[in-house]
């Protein structure tokens, strides 16, 4: 089979990542299964790399001419998907991610960069006006009256490797939680599952800036580097106080920017917090088109491991996850659709897509990038996957 064909992303899931096992057994929880969960879950994975976020597009394609081009076996409905997700274990595809993940880097995905991050941040999505479940956040307006529920969660993703943002996992939080607690768990269970020595540092936005995240970067041996807002106000009114007025240490050009920089790694540590000393990175960023941006991160990184320029470049690492996360995620691969009310679903359902696009970007940037062949857009690919579904012999794609 030459060119990209549904199939030969299922094979390269499989051999390449190594989930072969994964599908075969994904933490299927139904005590008497009349359909495989293979089928059921890699339906809903080839669906979200084809763009089918609804579970009666996924039922439709397998009633379909193409259920066996699609790698399914078995017809199925809505319903099935509905029940199989519901009573799914999270853990193992969890699990799946981050061994593909790890699979990716033996496999040299990451050898174009010489330092790995892990980025976090919380969004909401799925806005429903159907009777709330436990992960249901109510919008309420100016008067306080509630106009629908939201579902928030926190992602955690891989960035700074090349233009390769893959996600690991994903944490949801409901009323009488936050974001700022759900992104602790999610950072130690992801760094449990990759390892301690996978990633390289971990980066995030002004809300991140706190003694306690801090502290469990610290607790994960992840350095970390975090926005500065004026949520500390102490830190940075002597960061004003050094840098206002002061020429730039250092200018660099980043592709079609100016960059101008100022770098201290001696400002005083607040009282929570337990690092003797805080360093502050401040840049200036010239666009073309006249726009400056200017703003401030934190670090425990030292200069002497970390220059400038490093710097700068691990703290706009934290935009990938915006970008190439939740944009995407919800632009392009249904994370903003609920297909089943019901928090299980909801939660395995994110996982599924988190791991459609790890295998999707994985396959179209670094599989089908070998040798001479240049680099296929998400939206080509996924064009030329409808375009190939119900042939046999896909035509060659070179």
């Amino acid at each position: 089979m030459r060119g990209p064909h549904v199939r030969q992303i299922q094979n390269y899931a499989c051999h390449c990542l190594n989930l072969k096992s994964y599908f075969r057994q994904p933490g299927d929880g139904r005590l008497h299964p009349r359909i495989p969960a293979r089928d059921l879950v890699w339906a809903i994975v080839a669906g979200h790399i084809l763009r089918l976020p609804s579970f009666l597009r996924l039922e439709w394609l397998a009633h379909s001419p193409v259920r066996a081009e699609l790698g399914i076996h078995n017809k199925f409905g809505d319903d099935a998907l509905a029940y199989c997700t519901a009573r799914m274990d999270p853990e193992t595809t969890r699990v799946a991610l981050a061994a593909a993940l790890h699979q990716a880097k033996r496999n040299k995905a990451f050898d174009n960069s010489r330092f790995i991050g892990l980025a976090l941040d919380g969004t909401g999505a799925g806005h429903t006006h159907r009777e709330p479940c436990s992960l249901c956040d109510p919008v309420k307006d100016a008067k306080g009256e509630v106009h629908g529920h939201l579902h928030h969660f926190v992602l955690i993703s891989v960035v700074g490797v090349g233009g390769l943002t893959l996600p690991v996992d994903v944490e949801p939080y409901g009323p009488g939680d936050s974001e700022y607690a759900a992104a602790q768990r999610l950072l130690r269970r992801a760094v449990h599952h990759l390892g301690p020595r996978f990633a390289d540092y971990v980066v995030g936005d002004g809300e991140y800036a706190t003694a306690p995240f801090l502290h469990t970067s610290g607790e994960v041996a992840l350095p970390v580097v975090a926005r500065l807002k004026e949520n500390l106000p102490l830190l940075a009114a002597a960061v004003r106080a050094r840098f206002d007025g002061q020429p730039p240490q250092a200018v660099f050009q980043e592709g079609d920017d100016r960059v101008e920089v100022w770098d201290y790694d001696h400002f005083d540590s607040w009282e929570t917090l337990n690092w003797p000393e805080v360093r502050v990175l401040r840049y200036r960023q010239h666009k073309r088109d006249g726009t400056v941006v200017q703003a401030e991160w934190l670090t425990d990184f030292s200069i002497a491991k970390l220059g400038s320029l490093s710097f700068y470049r691990r703290a706009k690492s934290r935009w990938e996850i915006e970008n190439r996360g939740f944009n995407d995620g919800k632009n392009r691969y249904g994370m903003e659709h609920i297909c089943h009310h019901e928090p299980t679903s909801i939660l395995i359902i994110w996982l599924l897509i988190l791991l459609a696009l790890v295998i999707e970007r994985l396959y179209r940037l670094r599989y089908l990038h070998r040798g001479e062949h240049g680099i296929r857009s998400a939206i080509d690919l996924v064009t030329y996957l409808w375009l190939t579904l119900g042939s046999r012999s896909p035509p060659d794609s070179g």
